[in-house]
């Protein structure tokens, strides 16, 4: 190791040469610090993170896990874990060493997030507060099982928020008729509401449709792919999970709409997508369309809810609900919509004494 000053600028540089933790000699360089001490704890940070020491830095853990993450989950995915972590978790605990982090600070940072009320008033959702508590807990997780930390202190620590939202917001039949008709003059628009009310499928599965995925004379379509805005590019990659990759059946109602939709679009091939557009468009057209026609403002995602709404509505089993929706096991669609299944008991006692 070695910090130097430059006469000329006045600033520090460090030279450090250390072997990582898989045995690799790693020669690194860095200038432009105002302070030897600066340079000094930027080697020490660097020698712990370098050597997967516990005394890193919380935010240098961050870094390698996100890292190994990136190769066993998709850009979407890592981007959103790493938007949440250096939103809501990293500011509290990044320059916290891994292996001092205790229950007790970890509890402290859940009731500050808890105890937040924005400039109306309102907390974060319990939903939200849970997929917060869900990424350090993954966190910790990982850094038990890889980097031989003693404990999680999560588990001691306790949950924060809860996994369903208490009240789930959707569209009645009759709410999203008044919301489609004021769509009627934006054609795209139009297309889009009607493809994901009556199918149920997520955004990105919407936006990576193509024109092949669609089969009019079996009234089907193909969900394979999805989409997703990255740094400015665009990603199709694959569906949320294996289950995702589905074949829906479609009414005449959506098969004649897509089909006045398609005959519009000028020089549309077989593999060009469908609906060329990003999150951001529908969240504008969605604003729209409630404004203009009245109805509650739900989100975009909440038409999903209102598909699976209007099918136990009709009678459908969980498992058909489950296999059209994507989800990954049954369990899951029970536990988001079992609220909105009515109560049979009456209704067993009636059919036990007609028996008798």
């Amino acid at each position: 190791m070695s910090v130097t000053k430059d006469t000329k600028t006045g600033k520090w540089m460090s030279q450090i040469r250390v072997k990582d933790w898989t045995g690799s000699t790693i020669h690194k360089k860095k200038r432009g610090f105002s302070t030897k001490k600066e340079a000094l704890q930027w080697e020490r940070d660097f020698i712990s993170q370098a050597t997967a020491s516990l005394g890193m830095t919380f935010h240098d853990f961050i870094e390698l896990y996100l890292k190994d993450m990136e190769g066993r989950l998709k850009p979407s995915t890592i981007a959103n874990k790493r938007f949440l972590i250096d939103l809501k978790i990293t500011p509290y605990f990044g320059k916290m060493p891994l292996d001092a982090i205790q229950a007790t600070d970890i509890r402290k940072w859940q009731n500050t997030l808890t105890s937040y009320r924005d400039e109306k008033g309102a907390p974060y959702s319990a939903t939200y507060l849970k997929t917060i508590n869900n990424q350090i807990t993954a966190i910790f997780n990982y850094a038990v099982k890889y980097y031989g930390l003693k404990e999680n202190p999560c588990h001691k620590a306790g949950g924060m928020g809860k996994k369903n939202a208490d009240e789930m917001l959707f569209w009645t039949k009759e709410e999203f008729a008044d919301f489609i008709k004021v769509m009627r003059d934006r054609p795209a628009s139009y297309a889009v509401f009607m493809t994901l009310y009556y199918t149920g499928m997520r955004e990105g599965e919407l936006l990576a449709l193509t024109p092949a995925d669609v089969d009019f004379e079996k009234a089907t379509i193909t969900i394979n792919k999805s989409y997703q805005r990255l740094d400015g590019r665009d990603i199709i990659s694959s569906p949320k999970t294996p289950k995702s990759n589905r074949v829906v059946t479609i009414p005449a109602t959506l098969c004649d709409c897509l089909k006045e939709y398609m005959s519009h679009c000028y020089g549309l091939e077989d593999e060009d997508r469908l609906f060329p557009y990003n999150k951001s468009f529908l969240y504008r057209e969605m604003e729209y369309g409630c404004k203009a026609s009245g109805v509650k403002k739900i989100r975009v995602h909440d038409i999903r809810h209102s598909h699976a709404s209007l099918l136990v509505e009709m009678g459908f089993s969980p498992l058909l609900i489950a296999e059209r929706l994507g989800h990954e096991r049954v369990q899951t669609t029970m536990e988001t919509y079992s609220h909105l299944y009515p109560n049979k008991q009456a209704e067993v006692a009636r059919q036990l004494n007609g028996i008798l």
